[in-house]
């Protein structure tokens, strides 16, 4: 791999244009601005001690700031770590103990538990604090570049790492993924070519700027192809159809969304149809992060005449797999490699399945990571060899190769994973935290599938004797373990539904069969079900 990839991702900044790169809540930056302000930060950063190959964690809500720090970072040489800003104290103290940051960067509405998870990190050097809006601890940069030369910094090398973003493993805590500059701009440069990104679109962005959909793609694909970034501070329905009508400050052009966002999308539009007129003049739909049902893919179609454009990828290989821009979308599938990657369907003992049989799904790809932060034991086990020495990134999903090679997802090969809403989900994480409650004897979390979710979370709870009151209402069970989880982790990780039993199903050896349980709520339904 050259060295010579980076300049793609900072063209746009270094060679001061004046197009605009981004409009949020009526405040613009054209990317010129948009650089002078990430060197003004990156100058105070450096000043402060911070420098190359220093993580810097960052628990900040979406807003222009977020943009500038990541670039900033870079400029530095900096590791931008990206904390789920719906993480409590414990989940957020995991992630600052785990990266131990030069700095953090926080903003006031995290603030109380970014403190509170310092504090129970107990981090042997005390981080460098950053803080972006009125109030916030640390020093603040102005929207205004500071005062003084904002220095020059050299670009980072290819090889140099770039991101290190945590995600859910199947046993155990969350694990940071390491992803270099060199790969990130390949994987993004061959996923934004394949859709056909250019200057001249308008990109709705909508997600959140913690994990690869809207962080890899929306912002360094914006930036590699110099084109500009409509931010929204969260997804709204009528904000984003606005986005597409919007004729005085230039109309969007392509939107990317997860499954619940689509579904969001298809009630409003069959609720006020003239609002598809709107979307029916964007140039590009694009789903990710869940599988994306083939019913709600024609409903969209039949109220936009829209095809989504549904893709695959993970944090540790980024995106891999995804329908085209120019040819066949099939509804209901992934499609086929992009550019600079492959895939194959395996066995449990390695060997490549024909097309319709399923089994775990591998990859190939230029986006791959470096590695697991400080796990070269996991790192190892989560590749495979082929013959020709290439190495296969085990996804641990299952499934099968369709027409004309498109592949087609069916599940997690574990079902401790579970996808909900676009995020990956620990189950074990949720076990831990309901286990803990009085009410609760044993506890088994699965997902069952869902139209709106992909998949709800269901929590299947053998409860404590005594609770006589409390079994005549399982709704109101249901709404104490839900306050208790609230306590403890993010929101979108609480259960939606509740399944009561008198004992686990376990097999001879004493293991959770939680396929046993599903089949019991597939046959007889959810005792409560919440919103």
């Amino acid at each position: 791999m050259s060295d010579d990839s980076t300049a793609h991702l900072f063209a746009a900044l270094e060679g001061r244009s004046t197009d605009l790169a981004y409009e949020f809540e009526g405040r613009r930056l054209t990317w010129a601005e948009l650089g002078a302000r990430a060197r003004s930060y990156a100058t105070a950063l450096s000043q402060a001690g911070v420098g190359k190959g220093d993580r810097v964690a960052v628990y900040v809500e979406t807003c222009l700031e977020l943009v500038v720090v990541l670039f900033g970072n870079y400029f530095v040489g900096a590791i931008h770590v990206p904390i789920n800003t719906r993480y409590r104290e414990h989940e957020v103290a995991h992630i600052l103990r785990d990266s131990e940051p030069a700095a953090v960067v926080g903003d006031v509405a995290g603030a109380e538990v970014l403190e509170r998870a310092l504090a129970l990190a107990g981090l042997a050097r005390a981080p460098v604090r950053v803080g972006v809006g009125e109030g916030a601890a640390g020093f603040r940069f102005a929207e205004e570049p500071l005062a003084g030369d904002p220095g020059e910094f050299q670009r980072p090398r290819d090889s140099d790492p770039a991101l290190m973003i945590y995600t859910s493993g199947t046993t155990g805590p969350s694990k940071g993924v390491l992803l270099s500059h060199g790969r990130i701009i390949a994987n993004m440069r061959a996923l934004t070519g394949l859709w056909a990104w250019s200057p001249r679109d308008r990109l709705v962005l909508a997600l959140p700027l913690f994990h690869v959909h809207g962080l890899c793609i929306g912002v360094h694909g914006a930036a590699i192809q110099g084109m500009t970034v409509l931010l929204e501070r969260r997804f709204d329905v009528a904000a984003v159809v606005e986005r597409f009508r919007d004729h005085e400050r230039g109309r969007a052009s392509v939107f990317m969304g997860v499954p619940t966002m689509y579904a969001a999308l298809v009630d409003y539009l069959e609720a006020t149809p003239a609002a598809a007129a709107a979307l029916a003049c964007g140039r590009l739909f694009t789903s990710g992060s869940a599988a994306l049902s083939a019913e709600l893919w024609q409903r969209f179609v039949d109220l936009t005449g829209q095809r989504i454009v549904e893709r695959y990828g993970m944090s540790e290989t980024l995106i891999t797999l995804s329908n085209p821009y120019v040819g066949l979308r099939q509804p209901g599938s992934v499609g086929q490699p992009v550019p600079g990657c492959d895939a194959a369907i395996i066995d449990e003992e390695g060997d490549e399945l024909p097309p319709g049989e399923p089994g775990e799904l591998i990859v190939v790809s230029n986006g791959i990571m470096d590695g697991y932060w400080n796990l070269p034991r996991q790192t190892a086990m989560s590749f495979v060899d082929d013959r020709d020495g290439r190495q296969w990134f085990r996804t641990g999903d299952v499934a099968y190769v369709g027409e004309r090679g498109y592949f087609h997802l069916i599940g997690r090969k574990s079902v401790d994973i579970i996808k909900s809403g676009g995020f990956k989900i620990s189950a074990r994480e949720i076990e831990e935290v309901l286990a803990s409650h009085p009410t609760v004897v044993e506890v088994a979390v699965v997902g069952v599938p869902d139209s709106r979710w992909g998949q709800k979370i269901v929590a299947c709870v053998v409860p404590a004797p005594g609770l006589a009151g409390l079994l005549d209402d399982p709704a109101q069970l249901l709404e104490t373990l839900v306050a208790h989880h609230r306590a403890m982790l993010a929101g979108f990780k609480q259960p939606r539904g509740l399944y009561l039993c008198d004992q686990l199903p376990r097999n001879a050896l004493g293991k959770l069969q939680k396929h046993k349980l599903l089949d019991a709520i597939a046959s007889e339904g959810l005792t409560v079900e919440g919103a």
